[in-house]
């Protein structure tokens, strides 16, 4: 990639690159995002460069600014097939991978292996020819082989996630080639900072961290302010357990974040950027550094930008983890290298933020949504959505369902259309119960409360005592103990307190405590009552987001299943089965056979009988382990 000093050199480079992609008459994207790295992906690249070339094919692996013949193997290759070969980010579709998408037929190959790709050069590169075996997503009878017809993808509105997947996620070139840049082009030279942040508010693009904060406004507060330095803040932690929206955003398309960020430097008046990405994410800080050195090299980011006299520097951070820190001013005391601990407020993060100076922080989708924005403008933008809440939302959708991975919908998209119809529904013809929305912050919304026709949108959610957080569904089916589902969440949320306050320190403790003594067989009918006011005190006065959240996996469960937390403190018993100290094993006088196989797989000697006659179990002495259970032969050994 050659310097760009001006804003004829950058319009020059997207028309050189956007010919060189455009020349590409064959595409092959093997999805190099983290879950299917695991599974192999790049061997699979590799093996299919190598095949490409063996069959004498250009095989292009990287966007030439010079359109022109291409020689290879010393042959002339004017005339022949260009096969473009890319490391793509995140196709969404996780359960499936490895995932090969094949352009311009559409073709989606799942559960690829490495010795799959002789076929896949030989009928699909070769001769454009279907590989059935490894399209065959099978939904209902039909067959679905083009990506876009898969019900998991048609029932979609992809805006942030629109490249994922189509696109070199490594490549500079590849980026420009599909109008990368043009929007911050657009505000470089074309708009003033005012007119781009009232642009940003007439959207109403709202914060997709969370909290639904209106992004021009927090942008006009930051222009606001008289500091010789301000600062522009990436939120990429993303701690929620399941979540993993950003994670894609930044492997997958990591210069449309950028971008974003850039823009929000030219508004608001701030020359340095800091990305804060968990150290957890090694794929998507790789990225990150990659395209940040890319963006320096080509002289869009640095000093002088484009001849333009805008400056603007851009750093990554990495975390270690905690939780708290996705909080914004324990995130900036992390930056500054202190311990990430939030602090009281006033003065917000848009006045005294990173090193004491006024700071745009938002999080990852939020820069994504940017220079869409700014491309299409207002009237498209609220095109989707709902008039509160405006353009679409990644969801990263787990559990107990059909079709788990990264989805995008447009923000009042119902939870039924979600789960039912992207989703595929409940996985092995299971019952739905609940779904578990906004991470360690959110709530159970479940089927008996209308919850699954209400949209998805900020203020819904709110009303209906969740929240969007920053994006995590995880579904849930008949056979989860909702009791367990809150200790879960209320383990977390404990573990990852910062200590700073005494209400969230001392408070989820308590709670926790609570909890793991209603699993355990020892709770009391009036620890629900406890729970529920612990909770209202903790919200009331925690001083951060983390602890004044930290009650609502408990509050919505209680609410929504109190009879499943009477059964444990009152009864005894778990309805589901999964707590196993309330766990009630027998044998049953009528079907054992007295071959006293259940004794001899028991651990602690708590099944005695005599041969040929029914065996019993001392509830005293059973640990509830279950062995007896798997080892009956005739079933007689039987859960209460």
């Amino acid at each position: 990639m050659y310097r760009l000093k001006s804003r004829i050199d950058l319009i020059s480079a997207r028309r050189a690159y956007s010919a060189a992609f455009s020349s590409q008459s064959l595409k092959i994207l093997v999805c190099a995002g983290t879950g299917c790295v695991a599974g192999g992906s790049l061997d699979i690249y590799a093996r299919l460069k190598e095949l490409i070339d063996e069959k004498g094919l250009y095989c292009q692996v990287e966007l030439d600014h010079e359109h022109h013949s291409h020689s290879h193997d010393g042959c002339d290759s004017s005339n022949a097939k260009t096969v473009g070969l890319k490391k793509s980010g995140c196709h969404g579709f996780c359960e499936m991978g490895p995932l090969v998408r094949i352009e311009p037929y559409g073709y989606l190959y799942t559960k690829v292996k490495l010795e799959d790709c002789e076929e896949i050069v030989e009928k699909t590169v070769m001769n454009g020819e279907i590989v059935e075996r490894l399209s065959s997503y099978h939904k209902d009878g039909v067959s679905y082989p083009r990506q876009e017809d898969i019900p998991f993808y048609k029932k979609q509105t992809r805006l942030v996630l629109e490249h994922c997947g189509h696109i070199d996620a490594t490549s500079l070139p590849e980026y420009l080639a599909i109008g990368g840049y043009s929007a911050f082009e657009k505000v470089l030279f074309d708009m003033t900072p005012d007119s781009v942040i009232k642009l940003m508010e007439d959207s109403g693009l709202r914060g997709r961290g969370g909290g639904g904060y209106p992004t021009g406004k927090k942008w006009a507060q930051v222009a606001r302010q008289k500091a010789e330095q301000k600062y522009i803040v990436c939120n990429g932690d993303e701690g929620d357990p399941g979540a993993f929206m950003d994670r894609s955003v930044m492997e997958g398309d990591p210069h449309r974040m950028i971008e974003g960020m850039m823009i929000a430097g030219i508004a608001c008046g701030a020359t340095e950027g800091y990305i804060y990405v968990r150290a957890e994410y090694p794929l998507a800080v790789e990225r990150l550094k990659m395209a940040i050195e890319q963006d320096t090299s080509a002289g869009l980011l640095g000093d002088n930008i484009l001849g333009s006299g805008k400056r603007f520097h851009l750093h990554i951070n990495r975390g270690a983890g905690a939780f708290v820190c996705g909080e914004g001013s324990a995130l900036t005391a992390s930056i500054e290298g202190k311990r990430g601990m939030p602090r009281v407020k006033p003065p917000r993060t848009v006045e005294h933020g990173l090193f004491d100076c006024p700071t745009v922080l938002n999080n990852v989708e939020t820069f994504a949504n940017v220079a869409p924005i700014i491309n299409n403008g207002i009237e498209w933008f609220r095109s989707f959505g709902t008039p509160t809440s405006p353009g679409t939302k990644a969801f990263a959708l787990t559990g107990n369902i059909s079709n788990t991975g990264l989805i995008e919908v447009p923000m009042g998209t119902t939870l039924r259309e979600v789960i039912f119809d992207i989703g595929g529904g409940m996985r092995g013809g299971a019952k739905f119960k609940a779904v578990q929305i906004g991470g360690p912050s959110g709530g159970c919304l479940t089927f008996a409360e209308d919850h699954l026709d209400m949209p998805l949108d900020f203020d819904s959610l709110k009303k209906a005592g969740a929240m969007i957080g920053s994006g995590g569904l995880v579904v849930m089916d008949d056979s989860t103990c909702m009791v367990e589902v809150a200790r879960f969440f209320m383990h977390f949320t404990q573990n990852e307190s910062c200590g700073k306050c005494v209400p969230c320190r001392e408070g989820t403790r308590r709670m926790l405590e609570i909890l793991e003594r209603i699993v355990a067989g020892n709770g009391r009918e009036e620890d629900i009552d406890l729970l529920l006011e612990l909770a209202d005190t903790i919200s009331s006065t925690a001083l951060c987001g983390l602890g004044k959240t930290a009650g609502n996996p408990v509050v919505s469960t209680i609410r929504n299943f109190r009879e499943e937390y009477l059964a444990h403190v009152r009864d005894k018993y778990c309805p589901t089965h999964n707590c196993s100290k309330l766990r009630r094993i027998y044998i049953d006088p009528e079907v054992c056979k007295g071959c006293s196989k259940c004794a001899r797989s028991c651990p602690v000697n708590a099944i005695s009988g005599v041969i040929r006659q029914p065996f019993t179990i001392d509830a005293a002495k059973c640990v509830k382990c279950g062995a007896c259970i798997e080892n009956c032969s005739f079933g007689a050994v039987k859960e209460a």
